[in-house]
C-alpha cells in the first residue's frame, strides 16, 4: 500500500522559511544599525531616498497604467490605422532599454517637448499672458517619471489586451443581445472577468517598478541607489552602504509583493 505524505509535511514544505530566514537577517542588521555608529550614519543617509523612490514609482505607474490602458484600447479600435498606430508604438518602446529611455528623454524627449509647448504658447507669451519655461525647469525627477511612465505603458498595454481577450466572446454578444451599449458591455461584463487576469502580471510590473526606479539614480535623482552612491563615494565604506541599500529595496519589494498576492488572493475568493 502506497504512503501518503502526512498534512503536517505539506504544512511544513509550504511554510515560508525563506521569510522568516529574511526577518531573522533583517532584525540582525537592525540591531548592527542601533549598535555601530557607521551602519546607523549610512541607514540615517540612505534612507532619506525612500521618499523620493516610493514617489517616482506610485506617479510613474499610475500614469503608464492609464496610459497602456488607451494604447490598448487604441490598438482593439476598429480602425485599423489606430491599431497599426498602437501596435508600432508598443514594438518600439518595448525595444528600447530603460536605460536608454531614460538618457533619451531626459535629453533628447524633454528639450523637444519644452520647444513645442513654447510654440504653442507663443502668441500668449507675445501678448504677455504667458511666460516661456526653459529645458531647466522640467526637473530630472519629472524626466524620469516620464521615462519610466513611457517605458511600462507598453507592457502594461499588451497585459490589458491579453486579459480584454480572455473574457469568452459569447458573454459579451449575450450582453449585446441584451441591448447594453459598448461602454456597459465593458464596466458590466468584460471588465470584471478581465481584472483577474490582469492583475497578477500587473503587479509583477509594479513590482519590477519599484526595482527599476533605482535606474533614475543615473540622472542624479535623489533616490535610494543615488543616496547611497554618494555616501560610498565620500566615505568608502561600500560594504555597509550597499548591504543596508539591498535590504531596504527587499524590504520595500517583498513587503508589496506580500500584499499584492493577498489582494490576489481576496480578488479570487470574491
Amino acid at each position: 500500500m502506497a504512503l501518503r505524505p502526512s498534512p503536517d509535511r505539506h504544512v511544513k514544505d509550504d511554510y515560508p522559511w525563506w521569510l522568516v530566514a529574511l526577518v531573522t537577517i533583517g532584525i540582525v542588521l537592525a540591531a548592527v544599525i542601533v549598535a555601530n555608529d557607521i551602519y546607523a550614519q549610512v541607514f540615517r543617509t540612505v534612507v532619506n531616498g525612500v521618499g523620493v523612490t516610493v514617489f517616482v514609482t506610485l506617479v510613474a505607474f499610475v500614469l503608464a497604467t492609464v496610459l497602456g490602458l488607451g494604447i490598448c484600447l487604441l490598438g482593439m479600435a476598429d480602425s485599423q490605422v489606430l491599431r497599426q498606430i498602437a501596435r508600432f508604438y508598443i514594438e518600439i518602446i518595448r525595444g528600447i532599454p530603460i536605460l536608454v529611455l531614460l538618457f533619451y528623454v531626459a535629453f533628447v524627449g524633454a528639450p523637444a517637448l519644452v520647444a513645442a509647448y513654447n510654440f504653442l504658447i507663443s502668441p500668449l507669451v507675445t501678448s504677455g499672458m504667458a511666460e516661456p519655461i526653459l529645458v531647466r525647469d522640467l526637473s530630472l525627477m519629472w524626466r524620469a517619471i516620464i521615462a519610466l511612465t513611457v517605458g511600462y505603458s507598453s507592457f502594461i498595454a499588451e497585459i490589458f489586451r491579453a486579459g480584454f481577450q480572455s473574457v469568452d466572446l459569447g458573454q459579451i454578444e449575450a450582453a449585446k443581445a441584451l441591448g447594453l451599449s459598448r461602454y456597459r458591455r465593458f464596466r458590466s461584463v468584460v471588465f470584471p472577468q478581465a481584472i483577474r487576469v490582469i492583475f497578477p502580471p500587473l503587479s509583477n510590473d509594479f513590482v519590477s517598478m519599484v526595482k527599476d526606479s533605482s535606474l533614475v539614480s543615473v540622472l542624479g535623482v535623489a533616490d535610494i541607489t543615488q543616496m547611497g552612491k554618494v555616501y560610498a563615494a565620500g566615505s568608502f565604506r561600500f560594504f555597509e552602504t550597499y548591504s543596508i541599500v539591498t535590504y531596504i529595496y527587499l524590504i520595500l519589494t517583498i513587503g508589496l509583493s506580500l500584499a499584492l498576492r493577498r489582494t490576489e488572493k481576496w480578488m479570487k475568493s470574491r
